[in-house]
């Protein structure tokens, strides 16, 4: 595997912005960006035509993804920036750029006027079906949005970063989700944020008819659940300030909230095999679609 940050390309606002955070966090990370155009094969009887000109649309294709990286280079002038070419269906090449790549990043777009934000189905595809990680990042994001507002309270890149944002299922925390999380907040020195939303099991319905109240002895449990989930990594990352917040709650709305404070949110997809195609999860599914931060998708079997 070759290690690179790709970004998917396409020329719009949020591949444009989705190409600007790649190149932050190939900073961090100490990365090259790769930045793979997508465009789809020329209809066969286009090259008869007598309009067609094969040499202005070769020129064409290649202009985009050529400027964006003399951008990215002059903003951020100590990263690499390499560009290719790719045809065919966007899904399918995206997937492939993404096996030899190390992270994944696509653009989403805002949805006006009904808070949140449009992930394609070429971004779903890809989600669903790589297990490379993979970052949406909405139109219009830029560095100060990651960062703490200075003293007088105005945007900046230079103050340090919000915490990241990690949602965790206690009951299938992966290693892979949770270690990505704290290497994040790790290169970004900043903290974590540990969320775990859950809901009251189906026999609290009978303790009640019983008069008996268990919701407290639950919300300890869940909490206890998630500190054990946490305390190897707290241990392996000491440096790293945890935030634990285990609520009787909906776990997409927790991290959706908590996102509005966030550098990154960090979430999980469990890979799964069956006949009705690859899968997101609904928690996932809503976090991509309303959370303001940049949102990391991880794979975990």
């Amino acid at each position: 595997m070759s290690r690179t940050i790709t970004v998917g390309l396409d020329g719009s606002p949020e591949s444009r912005a989705a190409a600007d955070w790649a190149a932050r966090e190939a900073a961090l990370r100490d990365l090259p960006v790769k930045l793979v155009h997508v465009w789809p094969p020329v209809p066969e009887p286009m090259p008869q035509t007598p309009l067609f000109d094969a040499e202005t649309y070769q020129h064409w294709t290649e202009r985009l993804p050529r400027e964006i990286a003399e951008t990215l280079i002059s903003r951020h002038p100590g990263v690499e920036v390499s560009t290719e070419q790719r045809a065919g269906a966007a899904a399918d090449a995206l997937v492939e750029a993404a096996r030899d790549a190390e992270l994944l990043v696509l653009g989403s777009r805002a949805l006006s006027g009904l808070g949140g934000f449009l992930v394609g189905s070429v971004g779903q595809a890809v989600v669903a079906r790589t297990e490379t990680p993979v970052v949406l990042v909405r139109a219009g994001e830029q560095a100060a949005d990651e960062h703490l507002a200075d003293p007088a309270g105005v945007p900046s890149a230079d103050t340090a970063f919000r915490p990241v944002v990690l949602g965790l299922d206690t009951a299938g925390a992966d290693d892979a989700v949770i270690a990505f999380a704290f290497e994040e907040a790790r290169r970004r020195h900043t903290g974590l944020y540990a969320v775990h939303g859950w809901s009251l099991p189906p026999y609290y319905a009978y303790s009640m008819a019983a008069a008996v109240d268990l919701s407290d002895d639950i919300a300890r449990q869940q909490a206890a659940e998630l500190t054990d989930a946490l305390r190897p990594w707290q241990q392996k990352y000491p440096d790293i300030e945890v935030v634990e917040v285990s609520r009787l709650d909906s776990p997409a709305r927790q991290l959706i909230d908590a996102s509005r404070d966030a550098s990154l949110v960090v979430v999980g997809r469990r890979v799964r095999r069956n006949p009705f195609g690859a899968h997101i999860g609904a928690v996932t599914h809503a976090v991509l679609h309303h959370a303001t931060a940049p949102v990391a998708v991880v794979a975990h079997h």
